[in-house]
């Protein structure tokens, strides 16, 4: 059974973030792959039998969009909320708190 996919407003907004920062700074084609990778983790994560690793917080798992980006999100047994994207070259304590 799918799950149902929520976007928190931190996702939503590092997610523009991202792909306006690639558009200014890099070709459409980073920025394409970049949306596609972000949406086939998404489509796997919605079919619901898949887990990525579980982050330092509990209940909290995160997967590697690009080696750049991070995805973190939370799953119940019907749902995923994804929390917000990190940029990995970050400070590790500010994964949770950018």
């Amino acid at each position: 059974m799918a799950k149902e996919v929520v976007w928190s407003r931190q996702a939503d907004k590092k997610f523009d973030q991202i792909i306006a920062y690639l558009r200014k700074d890099w070709s459409d084609k980073e920025v394409v792959s970049f949306v596609r990778s972000t949406y086939r983790i998404i489509e796997l994560l919605e079919m619901g039998n898949i887990a990525f690793r579980s982050s330092s917080k509990r209940g909290i798992r995160e997967v590697l969009i690009t080696k750049h980006n991070l995805l973190i999100y939370r799953e119940s047994e019907d749902r995923i909320e994804l929390v917000t994207f990190y940029d990995t070259r970050q400070h590790p304590k500010k994964k949770f708190f950018t």
